[in-house]
C-alpha cells in the first residue's frame, strides 16, 4: 500500500468515481443474495465474493494498466473451462479455472453471465 493512501474498507471506496464498477458490484451482490448471500471482501486490488473459497473478483483494470480497455473485470472461478469468446482471458492456476470478463457497459451483465455466476456460486459450495 503507497503511504498516506488508505485502503478502501467498502466496495464504495473501491469504486469511487467510477459509476460502472459500482453499478457492476450492485448487480453481482443482488444476484448473489438471492442464491444465499456471501462474504464480501474487499481489499485495495478487489472486491471478492466467498463461500467456502473466492467465487467473482471485481478488480479495477487502471490499477494494472495504463491504457486499460474496461473500467472493471468480473473474475469467475469455475470447475470448468468455458470457452465463450466474452471472456477476454482464461486461466488455468490450479484445480479451477479464473475467467476474466470485461465488464464496458452494465448492458454486457446479461442472462449468460448470470449463468456463469450461479454455476461459480454453487462450485465456491
Amino acid at each position: 500500500m503507497l503511504r498516506g493512501v488508505t485502503e478502501p474498507t467498502t466496495p464504495e471506496e473501491f469504486f469511487a468515481g467510477q459509476p460502472l464498477g459500482l453499478a457492476t458490484y450492485e448487480w453481482i451482490r443482488s444476484r448473489v443474495a438471492e442464491l444465499g448471500g456471501a462474504e464480501v471482501r474487499v481489499t485495495a486490488s478487489q472486491v471478492a465474493f466467498r463461500r467456502r473459497q473466492g467465487f467473482a473478483f471485481l478488480w479495477r483494470p487502471d490499477q494494472y494498466l495504463a491504457d486499460p480497455d474496461a473500467e472493471v473485470v468480473l473474475t469467475l472461478v469455475l470447475d470448468r473451462h468455458d470457452p465463450s469468446p466474452r471472456f477476454t482471458e482464461v486461466v488455468h492456476p490450479g484445480r479451477q479455472w479464473a475467467h476474466h470478463l470485461a465488464v464496458r457497459d452494465v448492458a454486457d451483465l446479461d442472462d449468460e453471465v448470470d449463468g456463469w455466476l450461479r454455476e461459480a456460486y454453487e462450485d465456491a459450495g
